[in-house]
């Protein structure tokens, strides 16, 4: 892509330039913003030290360099920005506008490593503007990114610094080389983040190897801030600079010039999921059996709503099932259908909005009717959408989607993660959902599959490389949303597109034990298809703060006795307030009542146990979903006979086949 570098002559943006042109893509253009007759600027967004100079940064990258002063100041500084007229971000918008209509830019170069203000803001004014985020810098770890950028011959000298153990008349003007044991060292004594990132330190790019010329600094001055005695402030005022030639060929191309660095890229991720190359099991690539379904459901199913005050009755939560989007006509378009089912979830929530949904599940009946479906879905959500999963399912001739979601609308408990931006961290949601979203001790976290997110491809080497990388992405999410915590796992389906691909889920899943403290058995389930033809997808919910399991039980599960019944581990009914889901099934078997039976005797013995009256309205419903094979059940019987027995939200979801155990034709979770 075509992209503007966004520059304020420090490391962190001259090094993510770096990174963008070692993942294919072309700077044209640079962008930067500066302080109005001031030599720095306090701003929340913006580096200003050295701007006097930046004229001679362009010079050296041969770059047109487009430039705007900073006339808004720091009015929105909320969490999630809206846009706020004199506001400073605005100031960036106006900047990027230009750029892009004189260089026809797709894409913007970002520098941030790890402050989600900045990140934020800087991903509004794109989705704004129609550009892509390139933030390949984002959540690397700090140690290993200075060296990084040293090794890659980087040449920058801190200008500015302002924490313990750093003094003005001492390190300003060293290089990131000379300062780096020193940064190692306070980083042990004082935990200084090694690359500034808590504003420890800022930096000036003399020189990097995009560079035609290097910069040389001939006058500065050092201006004391203040002279604290433990965390003394200062910086360089740049008052005079030169360019000089290098000694290289200026006719090669930004590729050229990177030759034989050691970046990281996207090549060579596959290298680091897997650091002994014999340790990848080659897996033939097997094709999904295809179960055509012949069921045809009438039209008359409704959504199923509960809606539930939490112990604040001011606050309320709304499970929604059976949103079924049915082709009544042959002429019907994906995207009127769409439609009508958003529109039906959208009134299905009220008196909540559609930016109280946390997660949503849709299921499709054909994986290319996917983009037009999401092109409808999307217009529904502004900021912070929910979390998403998307497989196909075997449903019924006449179905082409179907919905569920969870909806709640304290804002005061939750948080949620929307990153935008290619990075070399998790894939980004440049579309309409969010990677996590957080309610209470709840997380959340979309589907997750083997994309490689500097660039959102999928990654090649099959299910091996594509089960180790989509599982990595749940656990990189985790640490971010919940860091320091360990995740306890108390709802994972695993999507598959064939049976055989179960055993490489279940190995790379036990790898990660250390990160993902599993409370519930996972649940395998064999569809179609995924998107992007990708060959597994986990969907996640984590929980924190919850107590040790009882009597020592590894999963909060239901077993079967011997004759098929259920048995409830005794510690379920004093769990479930505090857990998320409890997994459980059913043997298959002939006559479909007797099946409803079972499953009802489930469903009211986990729902009720806490509760000697069913109506109870404080009390937490879950949302049920009946995953069966569709070659055993029927879709319109198994609805018809759980609507008439169970008054709470059911979705029952038509698949290939449901694991662990072959023998089973159905199982059931509770969310």
């Amino acid at each position: 892509m075509k992209c503007v570098g966004l520059i304020s002559g420090g490391k962190d943006s001259c090094y993510n330039l770096m990174q963008c042109v070692a993942e294919g893509h072309d700077i044209v253009a640079l962008a930067n913003l500066k302080p109005k007759d001031k030599d720095e600027l306090d701003s929340y967004m913006y580096q200003s030290v050295g701007h006097h100079i930046i004229d001679l940064y362009a010079e050296a990258l041969d770059l047109p360099l487009y430039r705007r002063e900073i006339t808004g100041t720091s009015l929105s500084t909320d969490k999630y920005y809206m846009p706020t007229c004199k506001d400073e971000v605005e100031d960036l918008y106006e900047l990027l506008k230009e750029v892009k209509t004189k260089e026809n830019i797709e894409a913007v170069s970002v520098g941030a490593i790890l402050s989600n203000y900045q990140r934020v803001r800087v991903e509004n004014v794109c989705q704004r503007l129609g550009l892509v985020p390139l933030a390949y810098l984002w959540r690397r770890d700090q140690m290993e990114l200075l060296d990084e950028m040293i090794q890659c011959k980087l040449t920058a000298v801190l200008i500015k610094v302002a924490a313990m153990g750093l003094k003005p008349k001492v390190h300003l003007g060293k290089t990131l080389e000379e300062m780096r044991e020193y940064l190692h060292k306070m980083n042990e004594d004082f935990e200084l983040n090694v690359c500034g990132e808590g504003g420890e330190y800022e930096t000036f790019t003399l020189d990097c190897p995009l560079f035609k010329k290097k910069i040389v600094l001939d006058e500065t001055e050092l201006v004391l801030h203040s002279d604290d005695a433990f965390a003394p402030v200062g910086y360089l005022n740049l008052k005079k600079a030169h360019l000089e030639d290098k000694n290289m060929d200026t006719s090669l191309s930004q590729r050229d010039m990177l030759c034989n660095l050691p970046l990281k890229t996207s090549v060579t991720l596959c290298d680091e999921l897997f650091p002994n190359k014999s340790e990848i099991k080659c897996v033939e690539g097997y094709q999904c059996d295809v179960l055509t379904s012949n069921d045809i459901v009438n039209e008359s199913l409704q959504p199923i709503v509960q809606a539930y005050n939490t112990e604040d009755t001011s606050h309320l939560s709304i499970v929604v099932s059976n949103i079924v989007g049915v082709m009544k006509n042959k002429d019907d378009s994906v995207l009127d259908i769409a439609k009508q089912c958003m529109d039906t979830l959208k009134q299905s929530i009220i008196p909540l909005d559609m930016c109280s949904i946390v997660f949503i599940n849709l299921y499709v009946r054909n994986m290319a009717d996917f983009a037009e479906i999401n092109s409808v879905y999307k217009t529904y959500f502004g900021i912070n959408p929910a979390a998403r999963v998307c497989v196909e399912a075997n449903l019924p001739q006449n179905v082409l989607l179907m919905l569920d979601c969870y909806a709640n609308n304290n804002d005061s408990i939750r948080d949620t993660m929307h990153v935008q931006g290619l990075s070399h961290w998790a894939p980004a949601n440049i579309g309409p959902y969010s990677q996590c979203v957080k309610i209470g001790d709840s997380y959340f976290v979309a589907g997750q599959i083997g994309m490689v997110p500097a660039n959102l491809s999928l990654i090649e080497g099959g299910i091996h490389t594509q089960a180790r990388l989509s599982l990595q992405h749940v656990c990189s999410v985790l640490n971010v949303m919940c860091p320091g915590h360990v995740h306890d796992i108390t709802y994972l389906v695993c999507y598959i597109t064939h049976s055989m691909y179960i055993s490489m889920a279940e190995k790379e899943l036990e790898k990660e034990s250390s990160s993902l403290n599993l409370l519930c058995e996972p649940l395998f389930v064999v569809v179609p298809c995924l998107p992007k033809n990708a060959l597994i997808e986990w969907q996640v919910i984590a929980r924190t703060n919850l107590p040790k399991p009882i009597n020592g039980s590894k999963y909060l599960s239901c077993g079967m006795n011997e004759t098929s019944s259920i048995v409830f581990k005794s510690e379920l009914s004093e769990l479930y307030s505090l857990t998320t889901t409890v997994k459980c099934c059913v043997e298959p078997v002939d006559n479909l009542s007797t099946t409803i039976n079972l499953i009802e005797s489930q469903i009211k013995e986990i729902t009720f146990s806490n509760s000697n009256k069913e109506d109870d309205k404080n009390k937490q419903i879950p949302l049920i979903r009946v995953f069966y094979k569709a070659d055993i059940l029927n879709f319109t019987d198994l609805y018809e006979g759980l609507k008439s027995r169970i008054k709470i939200p059911f979705s029952i979801i038509p698949c290939t086949e449901v694991s662990p155990r072959k023998d089973l034709a159905l199982y059931i979770t509770f969310v």
